[in-house]
């Protein structure tokens, strides 16, 4: 990959995709493509189709999905495996028809069954049942994996994939009730910090532990990952158990992060922890030593990563949607 290959990147609004954007832009690569969902629908096979017979891109970074919480993923489940499958399907297809012969394909640590052994190694991939709330959006994703090895097999590309952690930071979802663990824990102590309130309510024991990344960090091993010489991947990755975990490697309590967030935020007040609520899975962590074996580790702390977060979130707090 040249620093003025064509890149096609699918999905370069989402938190991750801008972070990839951001990162390319910065390491001096300069034919960037970019489609807004107005451009291009990505569902429209037709459109996709004429898109990569009219760029013919060098390389894609596959990082649109329809994602969502759980309320999300258990309200519209048709929409979440119907959406997934077909956006990848279109472009995996017909990138491999227009010549790509690489493509970074990202995932989620959903793919992994809800009784993983934990940290949770690349091999325990249909090994179980998956978590119920978000099996259809999970199972789209195994096949985006396995769509991209198949296609490997037959027609010798380098499609490669990368699961991620939990992930948070620029570009974040704040919105108060359909945001993750980190941007909704950020904006309710912002919140109880400006209005002095004298407690922040969390919910559960605080005591299942969460691994988390930072989306800089995310977008850095994804562009590792995918300049990756081909012999030394080639040497680590089975071409048929190809995805590579992405995440720090540590985990810590909801109840330290909590306590974390509060001193970043600078909320005095005390914590109350409601034992009425559901903790959810006790832990959730990821085995990262195939990553670290290629060559790649997170840099950015938690504590540092929340800090540009929430500075992320003073600066663009009043666009921030409130629908």
């Amino acid at each position: 990959m040249s620093l003025d290959s064509k890149i096609y990147i699918a999905g370069h609004r989402g938190m991750v995709g801008s972070a990839i954007k951001r990162q390319l832009e910065s390491l001096g690569y300069s034919n960037i493509i970019t489609r807004t969902r107005q451009e291009l629908d990505l569902l429209n096979q037709e459109a996709v189709a004429n898109f990569f017979k009219q760029e013919k891109p060098d390389v894609v970074y596959l990082a649109a999905a329809k994602v969502g919480g759980i309320v999300g993923n258990n309200t519209y489940p048709a929409q979440f495996i119907y959406e997934n499958l077909t956006i990848q399907n279109h472009i995996i297809h017909n990138a491999y028809l227009n010549g790509c012969k690489k493509l970074l394909f990202l995932g989620s640590s959903c793919i992994y069954p809800k009784m993983a052994q934990q940290p949770m190694l690349e091999t325990e991939l249909l090994q179980g049942s998956l978590e119920p709330t978000n099996e259809p959006y999970a199972i789209a994703k195994i096949a985006g994996i396995k769509t991209c090895e198949s296609y490997n097999r037959q027609y010798g590309l380098d499609y490669r994939s990368v699961m991620p952690t939990n992930l948070y930071g620029t570009n974040d979802n704040f919105h108060p009730q359909n945001s993750h663990v980190i941007p909704a824990m950020l904006r309710r102590f912002h919140e109880a910090k400006e209005s002095q309130a004298k407690e922040v309510v969390v919910w559960g024991t605080g005591k299942p532990m969460r691994e988390f990344l930072h989306v800089d960090d995310m977008a850095a091993a994804s562009i590792f990952v995918a300049t990756l010489d081909k012999e030394k991947y080639d040497s680590i990755i089975d071409p048929r158990c190809s995805h590579i975990n992405v995440g720090t490697g540590i985990d810590c309590t909801i109840r330290e992060l909590a306590e974390t967030i509060a001193k970043v935020v600078g909320f005095k007040g005390e914590l109350i922890f409601d034992t009425s609520k559901p903790d959810g899975t006790p832990r959730k962590l990821m085995n990262v030593e195939r990553l670290k074996d290629l060559g790649w580790s997170a840099q950015i702390s938690l504590e540092d990563g929340l800090r540009q977060t929430y500075a992320w979130f003073l600066e663009n707090a009043l666009n921030l949607r409130e629908a």
